[in-house]
């Protein structure tokens, strides 16, 4: 096997420089290190192989271990990390020459019928790709990209991965003695091949020989004086063409110290001395050196340049070295693979087919001819490669591990590795995810995976050791390159890429620990995370291509069972499906289908249907019930297109007119409303959801700190159930209802779970708030948690309202709840807000849910906060104008009880702003400020407390600064509220720039350079400023303070003369009731005497009871999210005939041919609020309407009129909650 080796290999990885022609491609494939012929072939199977299970081969895993790992943890990290300014970044030459150029053979002899007749006048990039339109760019040319600080290339270490060597291979004076060895004319050596796909004849440009020619210089005809030195591979390839040049023959010499290619004979012994001292410490930091870079070298966007199908043809390649028959030239037929060479070749499959998975995903390129906006997949090209050939795919599977492995040994350094590429807020995004990776808890939850493989397996026999380690590096170098042979630019850049990310992690994995700090360049650390996010994608892949496949066969063979072969995929083709597999799938399928039953999840039509396909052995059924009955979710989804009841994912279908009574009404449609109604809906209920403002989201769209959980995906931090209940029943005080805590902190993993996995809200960040003894508060790594929770949440529920499943009422006030009789609530009576309608309308559904909020901002005569906290009355609120108390009103006119009436939580951050401090209404300074470490400075120009304390703490220090409040700690409403400066360290404001970039945007928050500046703007001495940093700085030092504070985050920098502040005034405000209606732990109303008034629920700050005297920042929205969809799940839902529905997709489609490009110009004319187009992220939206709807205020929309309103917008939101405003798009900005 070790003779095998070299050639084995090489041959194994033209499949990459050949792009999705080769062996994989074709009738013969690899067995073992064998030629199977087609005649040889095994048996067709004829279901995919692609849903693949079990273990995986040389590794200590299994494929549902891997994906597991990758769906809930790994791919949405990825996926964001490779999108950031440093990881989307590569340096590569697509300039340099292949070692293998055959532009001169004249030994062979020309085509008798030549393609000349008819030249094209310019060589195409298309390819065999014949749908792009006649104007499209060339499909495999790279779109460049520029930074700033690309010619530095900043990073943690140098480019190079040894002292002497330039950015990938050779010293420069090398690689120019190089050139002007080649004995070639610049003319002569000219190679700009374009990639058609075509034949080969069809990559020449029209004056272009042969490629088939050989050179007409005779000493490159004569055999290569390294043969012996050469596998037989190369050894065929330069006894037939010969080298071309001097730059050639070095290319595969291997004749340098640090890489030698060693050739035995078997009947000699090994030297002992040789192999008792082994290679040096520094054998395998070279891995990546002949992936070479010269004068060609340029930074390309990753991100513009996406891995799809080019149309390129590059099995010339392929039958190069293929043809040569390697493998028995190095070997006997019948010696199987070693270990070393297996590993070797399975990497290798592996990204090969990960490459054919990304060009099957993106197949079919954009067309306005055949009405493509977007690139489209191909299943049936995905099916014809792997079909038959089920261990491609267990290949990307070990590949995935081996990478994991790689990245788990270097996550030391990398945790700690510095990201700069001048965009601050993109290099603290890029830091965060990479921390959040390589973060201690997920390498342990996942720790199956990442440990899976063993790199000390390898190279153990000790008198073969040297010789299989120098034979392998000499086999990737010689790989790496023969990658510059590929004439696709980008196949060629992404080929180059991954087997960069590969090198990087087999030199990670065999060199010592602590030699990995110091041998690794920052393209080499951008190659290894983007291969891994490639792969992640794999996975991903492989099984939206299958439901994409089946998806298309059910709908070209019809539901009818029996139409496929019951044969299941399996490892080795042509296994059929036993009476045993038949009847363990059949149980699977039917406890799969019950599980969803139960769960509300199909109908009972559906349900029927189901298990009819499943007893009587539907295989198409049987097959996702053997690979998806543990994950009933996915299984419904795939599931979705058989049978003759198509359901959608969520397994819900419109309701007809036949029962239209809702099964629930809620009013309010904050978070905890909405939480409450998704939940119904995804049972399968019919909801009438309430709403009495214009627009949706109540409070729920300010909340910007984030929800507390303990402990989604293993975040524990040391945080546990116990110390959460602690904190929260502590914040509570005397007024804690243990009960209602308990539930509220059980309940937290599984409400972010939901947000997360249900809604699609990213919750990737973590941050430790105020009160809070570990970091537990989860908020999104792109935009406010509000704001991105309610968008996602309302966008799902809008998916409803098309179904006719739920109608939402806005501009409605419910001024009434119904009873019967007996006391039951069985609906509410409503009228419109406008004023000029009085008409009441009276609306009956067994259930009513109160989720109105709270009543900070009612200061009318007689109101809640008028009865119960009269000295407040003069105090500014952050709560909405809508907080009025409504549903308290409504529930207590019935009988319902109250408690802890008097408990409103004064917030000890609401920013003042200085154009109107006198506004009564404040936008709160989040908790988030003073967790990334803000401090608090009263007008002495000193600290006064923790900042880290509980809101109540925080609050009472700053207004004990007035002298009657510090006696009688009671506020008095004529005095004036004191106010205090906020500030933020340079380094303090980068962890909480989202939030920075927002305040400093609504001029909330100041830039300041250096204490000088900070002082003058505070009005304060700079001597006395700078002592209070300084003392600050000596008490981050010793751990703690004298107010108790040993979490130290954002510490100003030494030199505070040339410190950068943020700084901004603040001002206790009123932000949040603890009192409110009392309920139970299931939401249920209570009355007077404890018992529950049947028919109606509450859910969110409209009820009492759950936070005691004070809430802990991040406990709102975990409140509105546990407690309304506990009370979703518990509401009966009405048996109804079902519908199917068909989807809407095309009425909905956007005519993007319509759209205008609009000029600077043009958008300036419109900047009124009569008519306000705003541009966003490059399109142009006319957002007239929508001003008065926004829930933050018209202002902030009107503001940006005629102008381009990215940067605001991006402060707060996604790009994705663009969305929603598709229909009021109405060009594009000219560039």
């Amino acid at each position: 096997s070790r003779y095998c080796l070299l050639g084995f290999t090489l041959s194994c990885i033209v499949m990459v420089a050949a792009g999705s022609s080769s062996s994989h491609n074709r009738s013969t494939t690899f067995s073992h290190g064998h030629v199977v012929s087609p005649s040889q072939s095994p048996v067709k199977i004829l279901f995919a192989p692609t849903t693949a299970s079990g273990p995986i081969l040389d590794v200590t895993c299994d494929v549902e271990q891997l994906e597991d790992v990758n769906d809930s943890q790994l791919y949405s990290i990825f996926d964001a990390i490779r999108q950031t300014a440093f990881f989307r970044m590569f340096a590569v030459d697509l300039d340099e020459r292949c070692p293998l150029t055959e532009s001169k053979r004249k030994s062979v002899p020309e085509p008798k019928e030549s393609k000349k007749e008819e030249p094209s006048s310019e060589p195409e990039c298309a390819g065999e790709l014949e749908d792009l339109d006649p104007d499209a760019g060339p499909s495999c040319g790279v779109q460049a990209d520029t930074m700033p600080w690309q010619s530095t290339f900043s990073g943690s270490s140098q480019m190079s991965s040894t002292p002497d060597s330039s950015l990938f291979g050779a010293p420069p004076q090398e690689k120019k003695e190089e050139e002007e060895g080649t004995m070639q004319t610049e003319e002569e050596s000219e190679e700009e091949f374009e990639c058609t796909g075509g034949p080969l004849e069809d990559e020449l440009d029209e004056d272009d020989e042969p490629l088939c020619a050989l050179s007409e210089d005779s000493s490159f005809n004569t055999p290569s004086p390294m043969s012996d030195m050469m596998t037989s591979a190369l050894r065929s390839i330069a006894e037939q063409f010969g080298w071309e040049s001097e730059s050639q023959r070095k290319t595969f010499s291997w004749s340098s110290h640090s890489d030698p290619i060693i050739t035995k004979s078997q009947d000699t012994e090994p030297c002992e001395s040789d192999e008792s001292v082994g290679l040096p410490d520094t054998f395998w930091i070279d891995m990546c050196s002949n992936i070479k870079a010269g004068d060609g070298l340029k930074m390309v966007n990753l991100v513009l340049n996406p891995e799809r199908n080019t149309g390129y043809n590059g099995t010339h390649i392929w039958k190069t070295i293929y043809e040569e028959n390697c493998i028995t030239n190095d070997g006997p037929k019948e010696t199987a693979m070693c270990y070393e060479e297996r590993v070797l070749y399975r990497l290798l499959s592996g990204l090969h087919a990960s490459t054919t998975l990304s060009i099957a995903k993106h197949y079919y390129p954009p067309s306005k001819r055949k009405g493509r906006e977007n690139w489209e997949p191909n299943p049936d090209y995905f099916m014809s490669k792997f079909g038959e050939n089920p261990d491609y795919i267990r290949n990307v599977h070990f590949s995935y591990v081996v990478l994991l492995r790689a990245l788990k040994k270097a996550s030391s350094y990398l945790y700690n590795y510095e990201i700069s590429t001048g965009n601050i807020v993109e290099d603290e995004t890029a830091t965060i995810l990479l921390r959040r990776l390589l973060d201690s808890t997920i390498l342990q939850s996942c720790r199956d995976v990442f440990s899976a493989f063993d790199e000390s397996l390898m190279f153990r026999e000790e008198n073969e050791r040297n010789f299989l380690q120098q034979n392998f590096k000499g086999v990737f170098h010689n790989i790496s390159s023969i990658l510059d042979c590929v004439q696709c630019q980008q196949c060629k850049l992404h080929g180059k890429m991954a087997m960069l990310g590969y090198g990087t992690a087999l030199k990670i994995l065999f060199m010592r620990e602590d030699m990995i700090r110091s041998s690794l360049s920052r393209n080499e650390v951008v190659a290894l995370i983007n291969t891994l996010a490639k792969f992640s994608e794999s996975l991903r892949e492989i099984r939206e291509l299958t439901h994409l496949y089946w998806v298309s066969q059910s709908s070209n063979t019809g539901p009818t069972a029996g139409t496929v072969p019951a044969t299941l995929p399996n490892s080795e083709p042509g296994i059929q499906l036993s009476d045993k597999d038949t009847f363990e799938a059949m149980d699977t399928a039917v406890g799969a289908i019950a599980t969803l039953a139960k769960a509300g999840k199909v109908t009972a039509d559906r349900e029927s249907e189901l298990i009819n396909m499943a007893i009587n052995s539907d295989p198409r059924l049987l097959i996702l019930a053997r690979h998806y009955g543990s994950d009933v979710n996915r299984f419904l989804e795939h599931a979705s297109s058989l049978g003759g009841q198509r359901i959608s994912a969520t397994g819900i279908q419109a309701a007809s007119q036949d029962n239209a009574e809702p099964d629930a009404i809620v009013v309010g449609s904050g978070l905890a409303g909405s939480a409450a109604v998704l939940t119904i809906l995804d049972r399968g209920g019919r909801v009438v959801l309430i709403e009495k403002e214009h627009s949706m989201g109540g409070n729920s769209n300010k909340a910007s700190s984030g929800i507390n959980a303990c402990c989604p995906y293993n975040n524990t931090h040391g945080d546990s159930l116990d110390s959460f209940r602690y904190d929260t029943i502590k914040s509570a005080g005397s007024s804690a209802q243990h009960q209602l805590v308990d539930t509220l902190v059980s309940g937290s993993e599984g409400a972010v779970t939901w947000l997360k996995d249900r809604v699609g809200v990213d919750l990737t960040l973590l941050a430790q708030l105020g009160g809070h003894g570990h970091k537990r508060t989860h908020r999104p790594s792109n935009g406010m948690a509000g704001a991105e929770i309610m968008f996602r949440m309302h966008k799902a529920i809008k998916q409803y309202e098309k179904q006719g499943l739920v109608e939402i009422l806005v501009d409605t006030r419910v001024t009434d709840l119904l009873t019967d009789q007996d006391g039951t609530v069985i609906g509410v009576k409503y009228q419109n807000t406008d004023p000029n309608s009085d008409e009441s309308f009276e609306l009956r559904a067994p259930r009513t849910i109160l989720a109105t909020g709270g009543f900070a901002s009612d200061r009318s005569s007689g109101s809640y906060l008028e009865q119960h906290r009269p000295e407040l009355l003069s105090m500014p609120a952050t709560a909405g104008a809508f907080s009025t108390g409504d549903g308290v009103r409504l529930a207590t006119a019935i009988g319902a009880d109250t408690i802890d009436m008097d408990k409103v939580q004064v917030h000890p951050t609401g920013w003042v702003d200085p154009t109107d401090p006198d506004n009564l209404s404040k936008i709160l300074a989040a908790e988030l400020m003073r967790g990334v470490g803000g401090i608090l400075i009263n007008n002495e120009g000193e600290r006064f407390c923790n900042e880290l304390g509980t809101r109540a703490y925080v609050t009472d220090a700053m207004l004990s600064h007035n002298i009657e409040y510090k006696e009688t700690r009671k506020w008095n409403a004529d005095h004036v509220v004191p106010t205090f400066s906020l500030v933020l360290s340079s380094s303090a404001a980068e962890d909480g720039k989202k939030h920075v970039d927002l305040y400093s945007h609504k001029g909330l928050l100041k830039k300041l350079s250096g204490v000088q500046e900070l002082a003058d703007w505070m009005g304060q001495d700079v001597e006395t400023v700078r002592s209070t940093l300084r003392s600050y700085q000596e008490d981050a030092k010793s751990g703690t303070d004298v107010w108790g504070k040993t979490s130290f985050r954002g510490i100003p920098d030494e030199d505070l003369e040339n410190e950068t502040f943020f700084a901004g005034t603040v001002t206790p405000v009123l932000h949040y009731c603890m009192g409110g209606i009392t309920i139970d732990t299931e939401g249920n109303v209570l009355s007077h005497n404890r018992t529950t008034i049947a028919g109606l629920h509450a859910a969110g700050e409209v009820t009492g009871g759950v936070h005691g005297n004070n809430r802990l920042g991040g406990n709102s929205l975990l409140e509105c999210t546990v407690f309304g969809t506990r009370v979703g799940k518990q509401i009966p839902i009405q048996s109804r005939t079902k519908a199917s529905i068909t989807t809407a997709a095309s009425d909905t489609v956007q005519k993007q041919d319509e759209l205008k490009t609009v000029s600077e110009e043009e958008l300036q004319k419109h900047n009124t609020p009569e008519d306000c187009w705003v541009a966003i992220h490059g399109d142009v939206y006319d957002l007239t309407e929508f001003a008065n709807e926004h829930p933050a205020g018209a202002l902030s929309i009107t503001n940006l009129a005629g102008i381009d309103g990215t940067e605001a917008f991006a402060a707060v939101h996604n790009q994705g909650l663009l969305e929603d405003f598709d229909d009021v798009k109405i060009g594009v900005l000219q560039q």
